[in-house]
């Protein structure tokens, strides 16, 4: 048997550095210790924390073993690790606001609990957002069943920034929600595939919002509210990534990375109470496209 894991300090953790990675968890032990490998991977970027916040109806998924295994590997490799539970749950955006004050990092990369990333992600989206400075960039999810499911009616949608990132005031009435159309199944890894980017390349493109591993500009995200509109939507919600990255987009603007190292484990889904879209309470309150 493994001795008890140390869970961390809050105040120890909040110190300033390049980056944190925020996860959020429920019920997946298995999942999270995957993704925890992933970020045990990222030799490249040496000075990231990482905060885990459980919400699983028993055991952290964090006790795990196999999670605690990596945990321990994160802070042998030097990162600190914070892992606290957030009970009782009110909801994906309350969550992510929790995770978000447990940091002041420059950078926090919003990692969902079921994401792989393959070496040299961090530091590829962390040289992104320093080149582009904007408000966001991300790695959209690749969902390997589907690589051979060619879908090119979707390719598209795909726009690489030309010139520097800006503000975009993106809605569902506008053309560039059509965006999102890259994103599911593997229609990204097609497109990749279909670039051939040399080692060491990577390109911009325009998006409407990316699901599962978000860079944030801290400040940019704090400015444009965060997660804080968590009190104004109701508990059984969905969509609180989309809010805060659509807020973002119209200040700051924000783009994806490719290649993408992100790939969704592709188990099911914990949250099975989705009745609300939080990004459609917190649009109506925002301003509309022109």
């Amino acid at each position: 048997m493994s001795r008890p894991l140390d869970l961390g300090s809050a105040g120890g953790f909040r110190r300033p550095r390049r980056l944190d990675v925020l996860i959020p968890t429920r019920n997946r032990p298995a999942e999270l210790a995957v993704t925890l490998a992933g970020l045990a991977a990222q030799v490249e970027v040496p000075d990231f924390g990482v905060v885990v916040s459980d919400q699983s109806d028993h055991d952290p998924a964090y006790a795990h073993p196999a999670a605690a295994t990596m945990v321990r590997a994160l802070r042998h490799r030097g990162h600190p690790v914070l892992l606290t539970r957030r009970l009782p749950r009110r909801g994906l955006a309350e969550h992510r606001a929790y995770l978000l004050d447990r940091s002041v990092a420059r950078y926090v990369l919003c990692l969902d609990d079921d994401v792989w990333l393959e070496p040299g992600t961090l530091d590829r989206l962390v040289t992104a957002i320093g080149e582009l400075g904007c408000g966001f960039v991300g790695n959209a999810v690749h969902g390997l069943s589907y690589a051979d499911d060619v879908r090119p009616e979707t390719h598209r949608h795909y726009e690489e920034w030309a010139g520097p990132v800006v503000p975009e005031l993106v809605r569902p009435d506008t053309p560039q929600w059509q965006r999102a159309a890259i994103h599911p199944a593997a229609n990204l890894l097609h497109v990749q595939q279909k670039l051939g980017l040399p080692a060491g390349a990577w390109r911009a493109y325009k998006v409407s919002w990316i699901g599962g591993c978000v860079l944030y500009d801290r400040a940019a995200l704090v400015d444009a509210g965060g997660f804080e509109f968590w009190r104004r939507v109701p508990a059984n919600h969905q969509g609180e990534d989309v809010a805060a990255q659509l807020a973002v987009l119209a200040r700051y603007g924000g783009a994806g990375v490719l290649p993408s190292g992100a790939y969704h484990l592709e188990s099911p889904t914990t949250v099975t109470e989705r009745d609300v879209e939080a990004w459609e309470v917190v649009a109506a309150d925002s301003p509309q496209p022109a």
